[in-house]
């Protein structure tokens, strides 16, 4: 039988964060994940971390190589009509975001808890929450064995698909799902662009990102259930060419070294605590891509827990925890309204007509014509501030 202060149940980005903040504040976690380190070190996900998000990681002291590789970036540029319109994040906000990839953070912060020491183990099956609401525990299987962690409270880190969500009773939930989704490329070869391109077109959407100076990361809108064999390399780069045309302006092809197809959703669910489980990230919410911010929301949430955590542990105060899923969820509704405009204003839809078309662009026009228009783009994409004021509770619709 094993005993720990906080059970994690999933090493992404939010389970690997939360231990990490967890460990700087002395409180005993152990973090259980059911992959291999191998597969959790190199899915391909999202990449542009929120400017608090990056402070959090270099103030946790895992932050040293992506302050030496990861690319600042002060906009990002809107494209539609075979025209360029930057949105200056530094000049509206201050602030700015950070390009460098989850597998990298993830990375980090494997490589931080192995060299603490604090328990991490991989390729845990058959993971089960038992008295979530009385004396939590968790029931797994690791290198053939049968184990029970007995814990004080647990983290549901686990993503859409983990056990964390279920053992939840009477959820209530919010979804959308979008008729199309995004085909995603890593090439080798070096950005054409210096910030990210948001490329609206009467051929769909694309997006030209990044992940080093020497990796370009590309997406073009697609069909959610196509497949990827019908998608060989050569018809890629024919539409992100049509997609992100610009006269004077020519994009670099290179080997395409990893592609995919993701469906796009939102998804909300509430509350993110039962007794003392606690959800947080994918098990609780999913967003578009399109505003960049799953990691980020993730992350956030797990910064209150282990603000939450430390007050009850350390100091007795439950007031934290208590509040923990209000206080989250007032950012959650708001990442997940700015990736719902952000996917609305630049997708085509298929019932969309000549005056849903008109209606977007104008949409886009305004948004890089006013200030007041681009100044709300841009502080939703860098990320609120870590201390801006959450909406009242009755405004949520909680009782």
């Amino acid at each position: 039988m094993e005993r720990t202060q906080v059970g994690i149940v999933g090493a992404g980005p939010a389970g690997l964060v939360l231990g990490r903040l967890l460990e700087l504040e002395g409180i005993e976690s152990v973090i259980l994940e059911a992959r291999s380190r191998d597969y959790v070190e190199h899915r391909i996900r999202a990449g542009v971390l929120e400017h608090d998000t990056a402070e959090l990681l270099a103030e946790a002291g895992v932050g040293e190589r992506m302050r030496a590789e990861g690319l600042v970036h002060e906009g990002i540029e809107l494209r539609y009509g075979g025209v360029g319109h930057r949105i200056d994040f530094a000049a509206l906000t201050g602030r700015h975001v950070v390009l460098y990839g989850q597998t990298e953070v993830v990375k980090d912060l494997i490589a931080a808890r192995l060299q603490s020491g604090a328990p991490l183990v991989f390729e845990a099956t058959g993971v089960a929450l038992h008295d979530v609401a009385g004396e939590p525990s968790i029931s797994y299987v690791a290198d053939g064995e049968e184990r029970v962690l007995r814990c004080d409270v647990i983290a549901g880190c686990d993503g859409f698909h983990g056990v964390s969500r279920p053992a939840v009773p009477d959820l209530t939930v919010w979804e959308r799902e979008y008729p199309f989704g995004w085909l995603g490329i890593l090439a080798e070869v070096a950005p054409s662009c210096d910030e990210l391109i948001y490329a609206h077109s009467p051929r769909g959407f694309a997006l030209h990102s990044m992940r080093s100076p020497e990796l370009s990361r590309l997406y073009v809108q697609c069909d959610p259930g196509d497949d990827i064999a019908n998608w060989p390399d050569t018809r890629i780069w024919d539409e992100l060419h049509a997609r992100l045309a610009m006269d004077g302006w020519t994009l670099q092809e290179g080997p395409v070294l990893d592609k995919g197809i993701t469906p796009m959703r939102s998804f909300v669910a509430e509350p993110m605590r039962h007794g003392k489980l606690f959800l947080a990230g994918d098990a609780a919410h999913i967003v578009p891509p399109t505003g960049a911010k799953g990691l980020n929301l993730a992350v956030a949430d797990v910064r209150l827990l282990a603000e939450a955590f430390a007050a009850h542990f350390k100091g007795g105060d439950s007031a934290l925890l208590d509040a923990y899923s209000h206080t989250a969820l007032w950012r959650v509704w708001r990442a997940e309204h700015f990736s719902w405009w952000m996917t609305s204003m630049l997708h085509q839809f298929p019932d969309h007509d000549r005056f849903g078309e008109r209606l977007q662009l104008s949409q886009l026009e305004y948004t890089c014509r006013s200030t007041a228009a681009a100044t709300s783009l841009a502080e939703n994409y860098v990320g609120l501030p870590v201390d801006f004021p959450a909406i009242s509770q009755e405004a949520l619709g909680r009782r």
